[in-house]
């Protein structure tokens, strides 16, 4: 049974939203100097090294001899890692980073229906009604966009950040499905499945990569060794010590900071339809997840 939230935890799940939330700015500049590919893959691959480097200094495993587990862990790499990363990194090159962080405002309210038919998780009027509602705000965020399919690649780059957040949806569905196994090393082998895939696709596309000056190149190894690999022991950290539903307070942030990062870093413009669409998300965010929420801040 985990503890009430203590200072830390609550430090952390702020740290989190703020890590999360500006890694589609980083992804940004990235992009100034390293193609799509290239960046999609850099982030797997310095996150795999950095995960199983920690995995030998910690005395974790790799689990040997079990058919199914390993399954799961590909299926799971490639939905967590090398799809949505390679989907977020091309669809970035021509929508705004708000908007992509925004996209992933959706990943709890696709999780829900998804959890119904595949999961254990009954899908209640409640979480009906929150999903509905959310699902709104995403048509809001993404509906001039829709109205413009085949002139332009922005409409598609739309699509493609709301099928990054579909891959993680069904990245969550197969990881509670997934046989036991160590969190950490779940995500590093997750990393390493994403990183096999991603790297000769790379060197067939973009070639091997160099360094394209400071910011570009900073941005892609801060996205391997943050994000990605640090984020992850800090996220394990905290559903330890305060428990899952707390940490889905990092959802409401996310797309928050996104849109501050995006503003405020790179001066990116932000329509009137990115807030009344954050404001549906977030709603329906918060009727779907109301009693979890409500029994952790009350703390009972």
């Amino acid at each position: 049974m985990v503890d009430q939230p203590t200072s830390r935890d609550w430090g952390g799940v702020i740290a989190l939203g703020l890590i999360w939330g500006g890694t589609f700015m980083v992804v940004t500049m990235a992009l100034e100097g390293y193609g799509p590919v290239t960046v999609a893959t850099a982030r797997t691959t310095l996150g795999a090294l950095t995960l199983l480097a920690m995995m030998v200094l910690t005395g974790r495993t790799i689990p040997t001899g079990q058919a199914q587990l390993w399954r799961y862990i590909a299926i799971i790499g490639v939905l967590s890692t090398a799809l949505p990363f390679l989907l977020l990194s091309w669809g970035q090159q021509y929508v705004a980073s708000a908007f992509a962080g925004l996209s992933m405002a959706a990943i709890p309210l696709m999780v829900l229906p998804l959890a119904h038919f595949f999961s254990d998780e009954p899908l209640n009027l409640r979480r009906f009604v929150g999903v509905s509602l959310g699902f709104c705000g995403a048509l809001v965020l993404i509906g001039p966009g829709l109205a413009q399919i085949g002139q332009g690649a922005e409409p598609l780059a739309q699509l493609a950040c709301i099928g990054a957040a579909l891959c993680y949806s069904c990245a969550s569905i197969f990881t509670r499905r997934c046989p036991p196994i160590d969190p950490v090393v779940l995500a590093a082998l997750s990393l390493v499945v994403g990183a096999t895939l991603l790297l000769p696709i790379m060197l067939l596309t973009e070639g091997l990569p160099r360094w394209e000056g400071t910011r570009p190149g900073l941005a892609i190894i801060a996205l391997g060794l943050v994000p990605t690999a640090f984020a992850t022991l800090l996220r394990v950290s905290i559903i330890r010590s305060a428990g899952s539903v707390f940490l889905t307070l990092v959802n409401y942030q996310v797309p928050i900071w996104s849109m501050v990062f995006g503003a405020w870093i790179l001066s990116e413009a932000l329509p009137l339809r990115f807030f009344i669409a954050l404001a549906m998300i977030l709603t329906g965010l918060a009727i779907s997840q109301w009693f979890s929420l409500r029994k952790m801040l009350i703390g009972r």
